[in-house]
């Protein structure tokens, strides 16, 4: 029999997983039952993207090259997370940003991630990814609800920053590249890294705005809130 201390030690989850447990949750709760998003969840989506995006920034193991940054179109950034056994799905949320013609880059529009075979092991587990898009209509598919990457567009694996400090490093074209902390992926590997799609519900709520995807990246129409300034300033700073 499980003491009360040790029941408490199997039920904990560290903070940053609670967003993906809710995302969890609500996908197995009838429509019904999802309550209306909650705002300062969805900054803290926002904030946990911005520290997923600082972390691989920080290890030029996982660092995304300066060159492959100066011709991005637009950036997703993905954390995902499978309860095996408990749920038996894969849940995730993002953010995507894209690089406006005048040259700054877009609000983070919140978007929802799935079925992904990027490190999903058995358990609880997360898995971070972000995917350079290298193409204005890569981003352009979430117009239709949902982008099958490596499907609806070539995804393959990007350079890491200590690779293309090679000399003998080639660039790599393909419409999105993708960057993730999971072990044995080379560069240049061809994946199907699942989907993203649209989540206008929590857009809604964190902007407060009627304006959907389309509107929120590509028009300057919405103030930034100063919640996901840092994000903006980050982006821009690395992808000028």
């Amino acid at each position: 029999m499980l003491t009360s201390s040790a029941m408490q030690s199997s039920l904990f989850v560290p903070r940053k997983l609670l967003p993906l447990l809710v995302a969890a949750l609500c996908a197995c709760a009838p429509a019904a039952a999802v309550a209306k998003p909650d705002r300062a969840n969805l900054v803290t989506k926002v904030e946990t993207c911005e520290a997923i995006l600082q972390e691989f920034q920080r290890d030029p193991r996982t660092a995304i090259p300066a060159s492959v940054l100066a011709k991005a179109k637009g950036l997703v950034i993905i954390n995902q997370f499978k309860a095996g056994i408990i749920f038996g799905v894969k849940a995730g949320y993002g953010v995507i940003m894209v690089k406006q013609a005048s040259g700054r880059w877009s609000l983070p529009v919140l978007i929802s991630a799935g079925e992904t075979s990027l490190g999903l092991q058995l358990g609880a587990n997360n898995v971070e990814t972000i995917y350079v898009l290298n193409d204005d209509q890569a981003a352009r598919f979430l117009f239709r609800q949902r982008f099958r990457l490596g499907v609806d567009a070539r995804a393959a694996i990007g350079p890491k920053a200590a690779e293309a400090s090679n000399p003998e490093y080639k660039v790599i074209d393909a419409p999105v590249l993708v960057y993730t902390k999971t072990a044995g992926l080379f560069a240049g590997a061809t994946v199907k890294a699942g989907y993203i799609s649209r989540n206008d519900d929590d857009n809604y709520a964190l902007y407060n705005t009627a304006y959907t995807l389309p509107e929120l990246l590509y028009s300057d129409w919405v103030t930034p809130p100063p919640e996901v300034q840092p994000l903006m300033n980050l982006v821009q700073s690395i992808a000028p």
